[in-house]
């Protein structure tokens, strides 16, 4: 016979919030921070960090803006987000990446 013991489990944890990838629109559990103005060229501008604008991220996204451009390239051209969306290599990439699922590893080359 079993034993009448209280349930001694610990409650659930609420389900995190998603959030949304600022580039792809997916969502996410996690985001990471991605500097419109690379924080390298900020600095030089003497921006604090906390003070330069930035989007959250993917990691897919992040890892594909990071192997793509150049930190010249990213504070010169792509130093918004209406920016990086207008490019073709960034639009191909996004309208494959929406399709994956948001725990697929996604190697960028």
């Amino acid at each position: 016979m079993a034993r009448k013991t209280p349930n001694t489990w610990p409650e659930p944890l609420p389900a995190a919030e998603a959030l949304t990838c600022a580039l792809c629109q997916r969502e996410t559990p996690t985001l990471t921070q991605h500097h419109l103005t690379p924080i390298s060229r900020g600095r030089r501008q003497g921006i604090k960090v906390q003070d330069l604008p930035s989007v959250g991220l993917c990691a897919a996204c992040h890892n594909y803006v990071h192997t793509t451009f150049s930190n010249s390239e990213l504070a010169g051209f792509y130093g918004s987000l209406e920016a990086l969306q207008e490019h073709e290599g960034v639009q191909k990439f996004v309208a494959w990446v929406r399709k994956q699922p948001i725990g697929k590893a996604v190697k960028v080359k």
